[in-house]
């Protein structure tokens, strides 16, 4: 039995980076970046309007039962270094049910080196989604909350989070 709390349809993370646009830009889109933060995942971008998007599970998720190809999208826009718009479906359990979803990742440059990374994700008719990436659901990790603060920790210092 899933138990749940009632999570927002809209989810709007911030974090604040001491990095240049472009390396942020590079770390979302970018495989040999995506595969050493959050849940390592190998993230394939296609960065033109209908172009692909998919993330591939690790071989240790995948001897855990996940398929792998674990999100499916389709690019929306897409304006280096600043803007990134896409649909997000997740393809396994009862997650795969719930349809598109929509990320949108936004970077503003600021003072002294530092950037504001905005990611809303838009989740309408997805509760199990909106949960997951809300990290509210036991053992199954820290959603988007945990995966922003791996990727500053990364960008930041070389180093990713333990786990």
């Amino acid at each position: 039995m899933t138990t749940m709390t009632e999570t927002k349809t809209t989810q709007v993370y911030q974090v604040f980076i001491r990095a240049t646009p472009e390396a942020i830009w590079d770390a979302i889109t970018k495989p040999e970046w995506t595969q050493r933060y959050g849940y390592r995942g190998i993230a394939e971008f296609d960065l033109r309007p209908g172009g692909s998007y998919l993330a591939r599970a690790t071989p240790e998720f995948q001897a855990m039962g996940m398929p792998e190809v674990v999100v499916t999208g389709e690019v929306i826009e897409a304006d280096p270094p600043r803007r990134l718009v896409h649909s997000w479906s997740f393809n396994w359990d009862e997650l795969k049910d719930e349809g598109p979803t929509r990320v949108t990742f936004e970077i503003t440059e600021g003072d002294a080196g530092v950037c504001k990374l905005t990611v809303t994700h838009e989740l309408e008719n997805a509760p199990l989604t909106a949960a997951q990436l809300a990290g509210e659901i036991e053992g199954a990790g820290g959603g988007w909350p945990f995966v922003l603060s791996d990727l500053k920790t990364l960008l930041e210092t070389g180093e990713s989070l333990p786990g």
